[in-house]
């Protein structure tokens, strides 16, 4: 008759302590992040992003909770992990070289264009020798919330296979990412892409939410699988229910994070609001 290892103390005491660290936490992030839906977004958004108010998309005259190279990537990071996770269920294989090919160039077009809209920003708050940086182009937030689209495709497509590979006890080897699929995200992506930039509220306001929520699922998945590794579970797993407790490490360690990141730049600065530029 087989029997099944019984539980050690790390994992008895891990059990209990983990959901009170939390509810600790999240009670801690729910108390000093500002009150509503979209004042929760934000303090996910100021955690990660400079939320300056001129490269922002805005609802009503609010600023969205991220940059529009922010809102580009993270919510096109989610949106692709919901997709791979519905076409290529526990798929581990990375893209090959030809499908690196078109990452590789969202990769170089974000980088690019952030590098040029930086150096652009130096020229508009500095003064001497910075006055005379030379620019590419005029950088503008249509082309950031392409190449923040861009890059998040890329860091999803990525994670994604590497998160399953980790995870399961009986993962598919075979490439997460076809051309197919990778066809069906750009397009959506695209299509999305151009409705953020009619700027009307009925898609501006869900897009706030789901940028929010893929910067918390790629912070609660990389943590997560660190938790795997801290406790040598990797390759255990049969089903997302069984994973309660690395997500729940997971979301217990990215909202710590964010925490501590809000109240750092909140002591800082003495506000909610993007990085002052003078």
């Amino acid at each position: 008759m087989e029997q099944t290892a019984s539980p050690t103390k790390a994992d008895l005491l891990a059990r209990w302590l983990l959901p009170l660290a939390a509810l600790i936490v999240l009670g801690v992030w729910f108390y000093i992040a500002p009150p509503g839906i979209l004042g929760k977004a934000d303090s996910i958004g100021y955690a990660v992003c400079h939320r300056i108010d001129e490269r922002s998309f805005h609802i009503f005259g609010r600023q969205l909770p991220l940059c529009a190279r922010c809102t580009g990537e993270f919510y096109a990071a989610g949106l692709t992990l919901i997709i791979l996770a519905i076409l290529s269920p526990k798929r581990s294989g990375m893209p090959g070289w030809k499908l690196g090919a078109p990452l590789l160039f969202f990769l170089f077009a974000f980088a690019l264009d952030g590098s040029n809209s930086y150096l652009y920003l130096l020229k508009q708050t500095s003064s001497g020798v910075f006055e005379n940086i030379p620019n590419i182009y005029v950088p503008n937030n249509t082309l950031r919330l392409f190449t923040g689209s861009g890059m998040g495709i890329a860091l999803a497509s990525i994670l994604y296979p590497a998160f399953n590979s980790a995870v399961w006890k009986n993962y598919n080897p075979a490439s997460a990412l076809d051309w197919k699929k990778l066809g069906v995200i750009v397009g959506v992506v695209l299509v999305i892409d151009l409705l953020i930039l009619t700027e009307h509220p009925a898609v501006l306001y869900p897009i706030a939410i789901l940028s929010a929520l893929g910067t918390l699922s790629l912070l609660v998945i990389v943590f997560s699988m660190v938790w795997l590794l801290m406790m040598r579970l990797e390759n255990t797993f049969d089903s997302l229910a069984q994973m309660w407790m690395p997500f729940l490490a997971g979301m217990t360690l990215a909202l710590l994070l964010i925490t501590l990141i809000d109240l750092l730049r909140l002591r800082l600065t003495g506000t909610w609001g993007g990085f002052p530029l003078g």
